[in-house]
């Protein structure tokens, strides 16, 4: 079949690999037939190169149909319509069953003290093929695939996958009082979807971000946009009475960009050989923290920080001194996909599309042109907001000469 796999920084190509097949009696094979690019594949991209091999398929948004089960799987069967979660949990455990299926006793990758295994993300988490591609083992199956209607849009169903649990676990997490305020940073695919998660549960929402496209794409939905380049710490506070937001969600992360410091550490732990490079990614700070410092800053006294945007670094340092004078409440962690999808199926199947799934895929594209598509994802260009692979398309006609 062929794949998307990692190559080396900023390097992604599309190869022949072998077809996956049933290994456990839980497991499934789906066809796939839309899979997207995750803000989450771009640190792969960019930064987690030393837990990474050449040649692992990446990916972990994908959807599809069911092809084989295994026999221990009665849940789905062949033909039926599926998403896949990008955690892999096995729903009875001790945290499955409290609803924290991103930390799955029976997945969890113990040789690096992780959560539990998600599909096509580095050694870090388990190193299992991923969802960028024509098929996919699903391991979990009976509890992870979740069975969608075969008569609506494939973008009504795909971000079941990740981001729109991810942006509904976050805003959940922020708790914003009933008609309060919440701030946005951040305004990729998750940001979006925060935002209008926001809206959506009643809160007033001022988002922030420096590209435009994405500030435009916001405000279709009714939120308040404001440009990096302006005072966001004080323009804020003037629309909020000078004491700030009751909550605001980093969904940022620790990407690199305008942050030189970060920047260059990432790029070394990105380039060291393995042997030096993941101990300096394991115990030092290689975040870029101007979000997360900002958002400290912005939220109100006695506010609430939720960290949707991934972190890296082991030993980043925190102004904890400011944090514990505000006492600001901080939650955080790997969405818990599963625990959410009874709340977002009827939203998603809502012909009104409440949270706008309709709206943000910006590039839909051939599998085979997913070099194209993180070059274009992780420049900003061409308005690119969200990618999705669709391995079902012919590959572009490529020019001679």
């Amino acid at each position: 079949m062929r794949a998307v796999t990692w190559q080396g920084v900023r390097t992604v190509s599309v190869e022949e690999v072998p077809d996956p097949g049933i290994l456990e009696p839980t497991d499934a094979v789906i066809r796939v037939t839309s899979t997207a690019i995750c803000g989450s594949d771009l640190h792969l991209y960019e930064v987690l190169g030393p837990f990474m091999t050449p040649g692992d398929v990446i990916g972990h948004e994908p959807m599809g149909v069911v092809e084989e089960v295994g026999a221990g799987v009665t849940a789905v069967r062949a033909g039926d319509r599926v998403v896949v979660p990008f955690t892999v949990s096995c729903g009875s455990c001790a945290m499955c069953s409290v609803g924290l299926q991103s930390q799955c006793e029976t997945t969890q990758v113990t040789e690096h003290g992780t959560g539990a295994a998600l599909l096509g993300y580095s050694a870090l988490y388990g190193q299992l093929p991923g969802g960028q591609a024509e098929y996919l083992r699903v391991p979990c199956a009976d509890y992870g695939l979740m069975r969608v209607a075969k008569d609506l849009p494939e973008e009504n169903y795909l971000f079941l996958s990740d981001i729109l649990p991810t942006a509904w676990q976050a805003v959940r997490y922020a708790d914003v009082p009933e008609g309060g305020t919440l701030t946005v940073l951040g305004l990729g695919p998750v940001g979006q979807l925060c935002a209008r998660v926001g809206r959506h549960r009643g809160s007033r929402v001022i988002a922030v971000d420096p590209v435009p496209e994405r500030r435009a794409m916001a405000e279709r939905h009714g939120i308040e946009v404001l440009d990096l380049d302006e005072d966001v710490a004080g323009t804020i506070r003037e629309r909020t009475q000078g004491r700030g937001p009751d909550a605001v969600v980093d969904a940022v992360g620790m990407e690199a960009q305008d942050s030189p410091v970060a920047g260059l550490a990432q790029k070394i732990a990105g380039t060291l050989p393995d042997g030096l490079a993941r101990p300096l990614m394991e115990h030092a700070g290689v975040d870029r923290l101007a979000a997360l410092h900002t958002a400290i800053d912005v939220v109100r006294r006695g506010g609430t920080l939720s960290l949707a945007g991934v972190y890296g670094g082991a030993a980043s340092p925190m102004p904890l001194l400011r944090m514990f004078d505000k006492q600001i409440q901080l939650r955080m962690g790997q969405c818990n996909v599963r625990a959410w999808t009874d709340d977002l199926l009827p939203l998603v199947e809502d012909p009104a599309d409440p949270l706008g799934v309709g709206d943000l895929v910006t590039h839909r594209l051939p599998l085979e042109d997913a070099a194209a598509g993180y070059d274009l994802f992780q420049r900003k260009q061409d308005g690119c907001i969200k990618v999705v692979l669709d391995p079902t398309i012919p590959p572009t006609p490529r020019r001679e000469g």
